[in-house]
């Protein structure tokens, strides 16, 4: 017969057994260790009223007691956990080992005659081969009259010494395909090298992909004088163009009917995969793109390896992943007309219906040169964005605005949260190294009500040597920015005090500035003062 449990007894090993005890910052507990104190031999010995006024205060303490032990550094830790199961989860495409050369296919090694029929032949025939294979580009000099549409299970490989020269007649990308344009979806000019809804695709090597853009070709579209645009000319900003895209985005016209191209002006990116996965970006160098350079779209499972983006033309992001899944930006170098790296999810309604953020991001061993930011978040991020790791980046030019950069506004909404820095060298930045501004060309959303919400950023070990700001963190009167962490930051040669406004829970610890120690409360009470 089983012994029965003595009723006198207490066991260590027996968690129902056990003396409550109180575990600082846990609230059950705390309530358990309070009840054992008021309770005798099963018979309350206080009032249920007092009992509950306990046990706000109980819930008072848990929240913001100062025996919590969830510092800022223990969940930065906890989220750098968690970086080595995203790469794993991250796995280049492989291929048939069977090469397709272009020349093959008819490609002549003429500047000017085009290759284009050739390589699509080419790719044709490798996404027939079982396992697919490389469509291989020679080194020399290939013109193509048109765009380059990949399929599933090939990889466009560049030998060294190749160069792809892509046609700068706007009519050589028509017709209309379905991709993104600042975050809003529509019918516009294929993007130069453009896949949709294909999965194991690459473009690999050590050639050179020229857009051939200038102020005489695509950048004058913009409107602007600095990039060729003259007194006459048509631009984006003709109410046919980019304004009426944006009214079709406000008022959810189908994607179908949101048909541009010809006439009106928008842009095409160099690099687009829209809707697709186990993608590959390796070793190429890309220069003179019409507007963004490598943009993944809806896609998942992406490594982006040894690429260098140089072209400085106007919007001439690096990388803009958007509502992308599981990216690994490594070994990279960029040195742009815009951001370096944008990370984004969709512009306003488009955004908020699609809804699909960007997450498991991992950008490191980059080096960032020119550009508006070196890390961008934002400011198309209605879908959100989630999980970002940022780790051993060098950013360094005089014409570099910022390092780190955050951006939104009331029309974007959208929320953005957990993201992770950490050593970084930046010798200078042309203004603040880390910047949060949650009221982005704010000038253009009156009416808007879609407050974005900004929560958890971690950056660590972070070195600067000149700047016009270290900080310049800005959230918003109607909703704070929540859970800042900088630790072991050094700042030197600042020009200008830094600003921290509507953040909430932001901590500043172990960290200089031109030398002497940062406090987050003073920042907050001078740029208060400030405001007066």
């Amino acid at each position: 017969m089983r012994p029965k449990p003595s009723k006198n007894k207490t066991s260590k090993n027996n968690p129902s057994q056990r003396k409550p005890e109180y575990v600082p910052g846990n609230l059950s507990t705390l309530t358990s260790f309070l009840a054992q104190i008021f309770m005798t031999k099963g018979k309350a010995s206080i009032s249920r009223p007092f009992m509950m006024v306990m046990g706000v205060m109980a819930v008072f303490i848990g929240q913001f007691g100062c025996g919590s032990t969830h510092s800022g550094t223990d969940k930065a830790l906890t989220g750098w956990d968690k970086l080595e199961s995203i790469k794993k989860g991250i796995v280049a495409p492989t291929f048939a080992d069977k090469d397709f050369p272009i020349t093959a296919y008819g490609a002549k090694m003429d500047s000017t005659a085009d290759a284009l029929p050739a390589i699509r032949a080419a790719i044709d025939a490798a996404s027939k081969n079982p396992g697919g294979g490389r469509v291989v580009v020679p080194a020399g000099v290939f013109w193509v009259k048109g765009p380059i549409h990949l399929k599933s299970h090939v990889a466009l490989h560049l030998d060294k010494g190749s160069r792809i020269k892509f046609s700068t007649d706007a009519a050589d990308y028509l017709p209309v395909v379905h991709t993104r344009y600042e975050g809003m979806e529509m019918m516009n000019y294929s993007p130069l090298i453009y896949a949709y809804h294909e999965s194991d695709i690459a473009i690999t090597g050590e050639g050179i992909l020229d857009g051939q853009a200038n102020n005489d070709h695509w950048w004058w579209w913009t409107g602007s004088k600095r990039f060729g645009w003259k007194d006459g000319m048509p631009n984006q900003e003709m109410p046919d163009s980019k304004p009426r895209l944006n009214q079709m985005n406000k008022d959810q016209v189908p994607v179908e009917k949101r048909v541009f191209g010809a006439g009106h002006y928008l842009r095409p990116t160099f690099v687009e995969f829209y809707g697709c996965k186990n993608i590959l970006i390796q070793g190429v160098t890309l220069i003179n793109a019409p507007f963004w350079i490598l943009h993944p779209t809806l896609s998942q499972n992406i490594t982006i390896d040894a690429v260098s983006t140089l072209s400085y033309g106007p919007n001439n992001d690096g990388c803009d992943p958007e509502s992308c899944t599981d990216v690994w930006i490594k070994n990279c170098h960029f040195a742009n007309g815009d951001d370096c790296i944008a990370i984004k999810s969709g512009r306003d309604e488009d955004g908020r219906a699609i809804n699909i953020p960007s997450k498991n991001i991992i950008i490191e061993n980059c080096k960032m040169e020119d550009g508006h930011g070196g890390v961008v978040i934002g400011s198309e991020a209605s879908g959100g964005v989630e999980d970002i790791y940022g780790q051993d980046l060098e950013m360094n030019s005089p014409s570099l605005d910022r390092a780190i950069r955050i951006k939104s506004n009331s029309c974007r909404g959208g929320v953005m949260r957990r993201f992770y820095f950490r050593n970084i060298e930046v010798g200078q930045v042309h203004e603040a190294v880390i910047k949060i501004n949650m009221f982005y060309d704010e000038k253009n959303s009156a009416g808007c009500h879609f407050t974005p919400t900004l929560d958890s950023v971690f950056i660590d070990n972070v070195k600067s040597n000149k700047s016009e700001y270290a900080v310049n963190l800005q959230g918003r009167a109607d909703k704070h920015v929540t859970n800042i962490m900088i630790d072991n930051c050094h700042f030197n040669n600042v020009e200008k005090p830094s600003i921290i406004k509507n953040v909430d829970q932001v901590e500043i610890t172990k960290s200089t500035l031109n030398g002497e120690p940062m406090s987050a409360e003073k920042i907050i009470a001078d740029s208060r003062e400030a405001k007066k």
